[in-house]
């Protein structure tokens, strides 16, 4: 007998496995998958806050406790046809009590959901890479620890793929920004200086930004899902997501005024450039294959900046 509601015939739902599920970019991606039809499954910190809406309610969680073994089992019970690697610790200054948190979780994480994945003969993985792994040229030249230990994990990722025979495409992300973002990055202290009235600190603002709307940022890892499930060729590959529209950051700041309608008050260089301050983003890998991002950057701004905007 047929499970109840389903149509005689019809293949079941495609499987997906998330980690990352309640951060920025992976809640979006969970949302979506779960109102493409596609069962999702995520792998969780107990400390981790797992968003609320209906469609991260009909995610299915399992507690990830730092063990190899819990990944091992979450990867063996939900059976993805397509593992979505977007866990990571951001740091962009990294102090010395940070090492052993960054290594835990981009790159022991990252292993243990590897071997969680040979052992299951889970093949697809699609995993979120950063432009900041490329500081000078397309060679690899982190420009901080993090983007060092993403590297690390992908050189492990490597490993596996000639090993095990898994299949992976890298999606090296720039800037990401959207609706619903509690990380505090520049745009939201930008909204918050123009409502407050307080002048927000910033370095001269020279340095060049490639923003990607994280609704893009989505399609562009459910693209690279489908080339991996119709078996592409070769087994790894590396892809850059860029916006396609690169500003300064005074030019951000200018734009973000006139969509607003609102003055935001700067202290330009009240706040130097870190070390290693990328200045120019640098173009490092071919763009993703039937993917183009969808939304102008005036368009996503506005969505941003202006409730309820369509």
């Amino acid at each position: 007998m047929g499970t109840k509601g389903a149509v005689v015939g019809e293949p079941p739902p495609r499987s997906a496995l998330v980690t990352g599920a309640t951060g920025f970019v992976g809640s979006h991606l969970a949302k979506r998958l779960v109102r493409d039809g596609w069962s999702v499954h995520a792998v969780v910190r107990a400390a981790c806050e797992f968003p609320e809406s209906d469609e991260m309610a009909r995610v299915h969680r399992y507690l990830c406790d730092g063990r190899v073994e819990s990944v091992i089992d979450a990867v063996a019970a939900a059976k993805p046809d397509v593992v979505f690697h977007l866990a990571s610790l951001f740091i962009a200054q990294h102090q010395a009590a940070d090492v052993d948190r960054l290594v835990e979780s981009n790159i022991l994480f990252g292993s243990q959901l590897l071997e969680a994945m040979a052992q299951a003969r889970v093949a697809c993985l699609v995993n979120a890479g950063t432009s900041w792994q490329h500081f000078h040229g397309p060679d690899y030249d982190p420009v901080n620890l993090y983007a060092a230990t993403k590297q690390a994990v992908t050189d492990i990722i490597r490993y596996y793929v000639d090993a095990c025979g898994i299949r992976c495409i890298t999606l090296k992300l720039f800037d990401t920004y959207g609706p619903d973002d509690r990380r505090r990055k520049l745009l939201s202290l930008l909204i918050q200086a123009a409502r407050t009235g307080e002048p927000l600190a910033l370095s001269p603002g020279e340095q060049v930004m490639d923003l990607i709307f994280v609704e893009d940022v989505v399609e562009a890892f459910l693209v690279a899902s489908g080339m991996l499930l119709d078996g592409c060729e070769p087994a790894y590959q590396d892809f850059a997501v860029s916006g396609g529209q690169r500003v300064s950051l005074r030019e951000l700041v200018k734009l973000c005024e006139e969509i607003m309608g609102a003055r935001i008050p700067v202290n330009w260089g009240a706040r130097a450039y870190r070390p290693r301050e990328v200045m120019v983003p640098e173009w490092f890998a071919d763009g993703l294959p039937g993917w183009r991002p969808r939304y102008s950057l005036r368009e996503g701004l506005s969505r941003v900046l202006l409730p309820g905007a369509a």
